[in-house]
């Protein structure tokens, strides 16, 4: 009997690294803080922490986004590289301009396999 536990656990490793996706294990990226600066009339600094467990140029949290409520993308800070050994990492992006009205935007981060889907945040504009 254990020796068929034994053969059948190995077949089910097997079988799990041939249907295992090669870049699956670093998940989604995270956006795990944001801290808003008003620069001037309308237009605003973002300070955006991210989390995602980067393994290389063919997996790596490659950009953020700031959203309004309708959908639009207010403002993108692309990620030039991998961050493996700086997790969770902080990125700006000033210039930001936010409509007039807009009182609250999302920020989301995206990765080179999952695109966006990780945690984002809701943040409150200052006026």
């Amino acid at each position: 009997m254990i020796r068929h536990c034994k053969y059948l656990c190995a077949g089910l490793v097997g079988l799990l690294s041939v249907l295992m996706p090669v870049h699956g294990f670093s998940g989604e990226a995270d956006v795990v803080g944001v801290k808003i600066i008003k620069e001037g009339t309308g237009t605003y600094r973002f300070d955006v922490t991210v989390r995602h467990a980067d393994e290389g140029w063919n997996h790596y949290a490659d950009a953020w986004e700031v959203v309004a409520p309708d959908g639009t993308v207010l403002g993108t800070r692309k990620l030039a590289h991998p961050h493996e050994n700086e997790q969770p990492f902080t990125r700006s992006l000033p210039g930001v301009r936010i409509p007039e009205g807009v009182t609250e935007v999302t920020v989301r981060a995206h990765d080179s396999v999952h695109k966006t889907g990780g945690a984002e945040m809701r943040v409150q504009v200052p006026r």
